[in-house]
């Protein structure tokens, strides 16, 4: 499968299945075009079909410069770089077989909140349930279900989750010296992060983060008026001005890596470049903005016709990602960070997050689910911290969750690079873990087109 497209002047082509790249001028463009309409089968173009295209390319461009070209194309043909056969298919029959291990566990520390964002799918940190701190004794069995169940992996992930976790700032301190006591034991690695609205934050948080915390999450929106509309306190007042200081503080201190300032855009910012180049303006150089996921009941929710409005800004903020890159201002957007050299490994690619079998989220009360946003509904009860994971047949479910499982990915030339997109946005739209939500995947790709073009402008700068 061969994608090919122009954004900011670049004429590119993906092959999707060896996920190679390649940046060529117009000439080329067509003529892959034309070989994509005309090829059969496997291997190179044979000597009539380059023939053929040399007739119909008569008058517009030389014979000799177009038999070059096609010389070229079927270099990387042969080179498996171009036209390349899906050879992933069929590994996933072996796949759906393989043993899994738990490897990262989302803590739900705290179904409570300071804040009362409007679009939060947690209700506030409730999520559909009742109010609740999550205590040591059950975090504890929760760190010990991740050790008993991780097999022989090494590696662990904690990310204590909320509600805002910091309303349970103790427990959390206790977790993480609890964690690294059985890192000893048990000859493991601990990786903890947290994620927080920035309201509790003090100079005695921010010092444990820095010393404990791979990773530190801080959520806000962009413009004070974007952020305070969507995220305010349970009075009606923003909290923009109050964040803003510590998270810039949290950015600084950590050197401006292992962190993430995270927002959420809306039907209300449509204009949400302007809110990510603000944050970059604060001096933010790790940043995301996502677009929200809603029931199209909600006045905020993304809605089909925002698809051009949304695509045009993700391509305004790539260009002025390149021109402040030439400049030296760089910074990090989540969703346009993609790597050609190596990547996810195939299982990942074809997979995703691993929700439901490597990846859960447990209650304050212990309960286990397939991921943070699963929490609350009952069919997706997957056990709890005492008696460890009890329906099986749920995690069978999710270990066949793959591209290939969802008919609407098997001719999405992006399919590599999200692995399927999200099984809870998917439930939650067609009550199906196997079904797509479209709205995302119509981002989804252009925010691959943009990242493989602002990949494009870094190597010509690099070459120039």
């Amino acid at each position: 499968m061969v994608h090919q497209y122009i954004n900011n002047g670049y004429h590119i082509i993906l092959d999707v299945n060896s996920g190679s790249v390649h940046v060529v001028d117009e000439m080329v463009y067509e003529l892959i075009a034309w070989t994509k309409e005309h090829k059969e089968g496997l291997g190179k173009l044979d000597a009539e079909t380059v023939s053929k295209a040399v007739n119909e390319f008569q008058g517009k461009y030389e014979e000799t410069l177009v038999r070059e070209a096609f010389d070229e194309i079927n270099e990387l043909i042969e080179a498996e770089q171009l036209f390349t056969e899906d050879i992933y298919e069929p590994y996933v029959k072996d796949f759906k077989k393989r043993e899994t291990v738990v490897k990262a566990l989302c803590l739900h520390i705290a179904h409570d909140c300071n804040l009362a964002c409007q679009y939060c799918f947690a209700e506030e940190g409730e999520y559909h349930g009742r109010r609740a701190l999550m205590s040591y004794e059950v975090g504890k069995k929760a760190l010990d279900f991740l050790i008993a169940n991780s097999g022989s992996r090494r590696n662990l992930e904690v990310d204590f989750f909320g509600g805002e976790p910091l309303m349970n700032f103790e427990v959390v301190k206790q977790l993480v010296a609890y964690g690294r006591e059985q890192e000893k034991i048990y000859n493991k690695n601990f990786r903890f992060t947290l994620t927080t609205n920035g309201v509790l934050l003090n100079d005695e948080i921010l010092e444990f983060l820095n010393k404990e915390m791979a990773n530190v999450v801080l959520s806000i929106d962009g413009r004070q008026n974007v952020n305070d509309k969507m995220r305010p306190f349970r009075n009606g007042k923003g909290s923009y001005d109050l964040i803003v200081p510590k998270f810039q503080k949290v950015a600084e201190s950590r050197n401006q890596t292992n962190y993430y300032v995270r927002g959420t855009f809306t039907r209300n910012n449509l204009d949400f470049s302007e809110d990510v180049l603000h944050l970059a303006d604060l001096g933010f150089e790790q940043i995301s903005v996502e677009p929200v996921v809603a029931a199209d009941t909600e006045e905020y929710a993304l809605r089909e016709e925002d698809i051009p409005v949304i695509c045009e800004q993700y391509d305004k903020l790539a260009k002025e990602m390149v021109r402040r890159g030439k400049e030296g201002k760089c910074f990090n957007f989540f969703h346009f960070m993609i790597d050609l050299q190596g990547g996810p490994c195939v299982a990942k690619r074809i997979s995703g997050c691993g929700s439901g079998t490597e990846y859960l989220a447990v209650t304050p009360w212990g309960d286990l689910y397939p991921c943070h946003q699963f929490v609350g509904e009952e069919k997706f009860l997957l056990g709890n911290v005492d008696d460890g994971i009890t329906n099986q047949e749920i995690v069978e479910t999710f270990k066949g969750c793959n591209v290939y499982a969802k008919d609407k990915c098997k001719n999405c030339f992006s399919k590599f690079y999200c692995s399927g997109g999200c099984a809870a946005n998917s439930y939650n739209f067609h009550g199906n873990i196997n079904d797509v939500y479209e709205v995302g995947c119509e981002l989804q790709r252009k925010r691959v087109e943009c990242a493989i073009m602002i990949k494009a402008a870094m190597a010509e700068e690099e070459i120039n």
